[in-house]
């Protein structure tokens, strides 16, 4: 794990709530009488990750800290704001032209006059 990943872990992990729990799944009696499995919370956001595939406690520790700090970025990014465009003259004649065309061919399916 990097530097910076680790100083990273180490700040969400202040703001974290670790709980351990049973797993529940195949494993057989480890899997029944350990608590392996790991929830964590985070209290600002409110993020709720766990992990249970692994057999340890520490490596699903490890694996739902990666989890949370991936949806932490996932949440924390700014989507860019649309900037609204104008269509150009040339397709608002053609869109006009096309419309036109369309009002003609509706008119002629009318009652034929003068019978």
């Amino acid at each position: 794990m990097p530097p910076d990943a680790k100083f990273k872990r180490e700040i969400i992990a202040e703001e974290t709530e670790i709980s351990f729990f049973i797993a529940s799944g195949p494993g057989g009696q480890h899997r029944n009488r350990n608590a392996t499995g790991v929830r964590l919370v985070h209290r600002p956001s409110g993020i709720v990750v766990t992990a249970t595939e692994r057999r340890s406690q520490a490596a699903n520790l490890e694996v739902a800290f990666v989890r949370l700090a991936r949806r932490l970025e996932l949440a924390s990014a700014v989507e860019a704001p649309r900037i609204a465009t104008r269509p150009s003259r040339a397709v608002h004649a053609r869109r006009q032209q096309a419309k036109r065309q369309r009002g003609k061919l509706k008119a002629l399916r009318g009652r034929v006059q003068g019978e």
